[in-house]
């Protein structure tokens, strides 16, 4: 006999570990643990470190620890998660997700078809795991309800996420999975990625939370913006150190 046991978790939270991330996982950690999520996943820009140590330090948070990344493809963005391991940024987005496989993991597509955000274009999107149909950082609903079509129209499982840059955003949408368990132990505790992989694939999935305000959203799409124009500039300059480091994967 199993049971269902539901368990909220945010599958695209950024650190200080993305060029355009600012908080330490600590804090990020700490602030999923108050608002009652049972996992965060952190997705950093083609940087799994932190992912990683965060996924480590999460049970002393009490939350279910789950590695992560926001690879870089050549058609736009793509979420691994479940990885220890980063693919490879700059291959197509179908290799990307085959590496990801590869790896364990499962290949979310975030915020689907927003150009401005490299998300990926419908004709490059012929397979994935399960679409981010929510993002709280959306300015209008139309993106979320355009993902959302496809999502249903094609069959893929829906996942929804805050794709936060600053604390008070983490948590703001994130996806409730139901997770089936073994009645005689079914406890939080009991459970592993492959329970969770499995709940995802199956579409056993409820997106919950609502978006950022505008004014907090767009605050964050401007800082991120200086900040790329910052990189482009400094990195062409010769002696002149790129500003934020972060940003440079050259080394």
């Amino acid at each position: 006999m199993t049971t269902q046991i539901p368990l909220a978790i945010d599958f695209h939270v950024h650190s200080d570990d993305s060029y355009d991330g600012h908080e330490p996982i600590e804090l990020i950690l700490e602030q999923a643990a108050d608002i009652g999520l049972d996992g965060v996943v952190i997705t950093d820009h083609d940087e799994i470190g932190e992912s990683l140590r965060a996924a480590e330090l999460a049970p002393e948070y009490g939350l279910i620890g789950i590695p992560g990344v926001e690879v870089s493809t050549r058609h736009g963005h793509l979420l691994a998660i479940g990885v220890e391991e980063r693919p490879a940024p700059g291959q197509s987005f179908a290799e990307t997700v085959a590496a990801v496989r590869a790896r364990g993991g499962i290949a979310i597509v975030p915020h689907p078809f927003q150009r401005s955000r490299h998300g990926v274009r419908k004709r490059h999107l012929e397979d994935a795991d399960a679409i981010e149909t929510y993002n709280s950082m959306v300015f209008t609903g139309y993106r979320n309800r355009r993902a959302r079509t496809f999502a249903r129209r094609r069959g893929y499982p829906q996942i929804g996420a805050s794709d936060a840059h600053y604390l008070p955003n983490v948590g703001k949408a994130y996806t409730e999975i139901l997770v089936s368990l073994d009645a005689d132990a079914a406890t939080k505790a009991d459970i592993d990625g492959d329970e969770l992989v499995a709940a995802i694939l199956e579409g056993r999935t409820q997106i919950r939370g609502k978006r950022t305000p505008i004014r907090e959203s767009s605050v964050q799409y401007a800082k991120g913006g200086a900040r790329k124009v910052s990189y482009v500039l400094t990195s062409r300059a010769p002696l002149v150190p790129t500003v934020p480091a972060s940003m440079d994967r050259s080394t």
